[in-house]
């Protein structure tokens, strides 16, 4: 495979097909299992290419995997998380469902180097077509060692605490670290959990080397990435490009926006606003450049149409934030709470100028006190929403209406109801 030519992780991949494992040995070849001489080189190859996780808070692989495989005690398990609780993105999902063998692979490599003799495999049980993928996918292989879970689809389920907790006890709520669950996990035993995408860049890591896996991408930031594109686009899905491709080359390859577009929201919702003029040039990875300058995160780029109130938006969002906190500390009962409720009484016109300074406020003593991340997540949203729609807050605070809630559609996508509990 051409190390300089994308797709890599999506490389003869049919949108709503899964490649079968014969397409795959025929794409990829056999996957390159370490033996108990090679584990050391395997991880020692992962650090030099760079790869960060490509879930949230992109940690270096290298340093997951050395610290399973340096635990004290305990067989150790691997955990692929594709529970992809964040609303707005279809790219794990996309790779469970197109490309299922590229993520055994990197599930079984990574259990070979660090001398685990499970693989559970996590995806959320509204994923109909990445759970039937995954499913053919170990039948395939006959593999024995490889479980598929079925998990809830709630915001938090995926933190990497909640979905441990899921695992040993049924309840997916986050607990406090530490121990975290490299430490124990699963079971109680030393667990490496990591994401589809970047078990599936293990996967080529292994096969084609760190020098292969750094032709593209930037020098800090190497290899590619998945993003879900949504909003005014000609095309939106799910993209691969190159680490630290610019915002404008990803709305160039869908075609570019169908109508004037005044934001972008960058890494989910967990991530930052940007407004439209300065978003051409920004790079996309998961390297952060600096306070305005937002890291990929959960691999999510939402356009933001000029039509739309960014703030009301941005106000819908952390009120569903705040409904799918784990209710187990108070950054996320009171603090997030009080932030969403700031935001429906400003968009509503019914608060005080200077309202927004009180969402200043909660936001900075949420920050780092949570459980899990949910209340940072929750605060990095809303506090680039303040600055990027300054104008839309002196509106709303001077009784003004945007006319979001008087039925034009929303933007931003969250979750439909279940229609049947389970």
């Amino acid at each position: 495979m051409d190390g300089a030519t994308l797709p890599r992780l999506l490389a003869g991949w049919r949108p709503g097909e899964p490649i079968s494992f014969d397409e795959h040995l025929s794409t990829h070849g056999p996957a390159p299992i370490p033996d108990s001489r090679q584990r050391h080189e395997l991880i020692e190859e992962v650090d030099r290419s760079g790869l960060r996780g490509r879930g949230g808070a992109g940690f270096p692989t290298a340093a997951k995997l050395r610290a399973v495989a340096g635990a004290r005690r305990g067989r150790r398990v691997i955990v692929v998380n594709g529970a992809e609780g964040e609303p707005a993105s279809a790219k794990d999902r996309a790779l469970l469902a197109g490309a299922p063998h590229l993520v055994l692979d990197g599930a079984l490599i990574a259990a070979a180097a660090v001398g685990a003799n499970e693989v559970i495999v996590c995806v959320k049980w509204t994923a109909t077509k990445a759970m039937r993928a995954v499913e053919t996918a170990i039948r395939e292989r006959a593999a024995d060692q490889i479980a598929l879970v079925e998990v809830p689809p709630g915001y938090v389920a995926g933190e990497e605490t909640a979905l441990v907790n899921y695992l040993n006890t049924g309840r997916a709520l986050p607990t406090f670290v530490p121990p975290r669950p490299f430490e124990r996990g699963v079971g109680g035993r030393p667990t490496l959990m990591q994401n589809p995408e970047t078990l599936a860049d293990l996967a080529l890591v292994a096969r084609y080397g760190a020098d292969w896996f750094r032709q593209v991408g930037a020098e800090a930031d190497p290899g590619s990435n998945l993003v879900t594109l949504r909003g005014p686009v000609a095309r939106p899905g799910v993209y691969e490009i190159a680490s630290g491709a610019s915002l404008g080359s990803l709305l160039e390859a869908a075609g570019g926006p169908t109508e004037s577009i005044q934001a972008f929201l960058v890494g989910g919702y967990a991530g930052s606003w940007v407004s439209a003029e300065r978003a051409g040039e920004l790079p996309l990875g998961r390297a952060r450049g600096g306070a305005r300058e937002p890291a990929l995160g959960a691999g999510v780029v939402i356009a933001l149409p000029a039509a739309a109130c960014g703030f009301c938006e941005t106000g819908r969002v952390v009120g569903y934030l705040a409904e799918e906190s784990a209710g187990q500390c108070g950054p996320c009962i009171h603090g997030v709470g009080a932030i969403a409720d700031a935001f429906a009484e400003i968009g509503d016109g019914r608060a005080e100028p200077g309202a927004h300074r009180w969402i200043e406020s909660w936001s900075a003593d949420v920050v780092g006190r949570g459980a899990c991340g949910h209340p940072d997540g929750a605060a990095a949203l809303a506090t680039s929403a303040l600055y990027v729609f300054r104008d839309a807050v002196t509106t709303h605070e001077a009784g003004g209406s945007c006319g979001s809630r008087n039925g034009r559609p929303w933007t931003l996508p969250l979750p439909e109801p279940l229609a049947v509990a389970r």
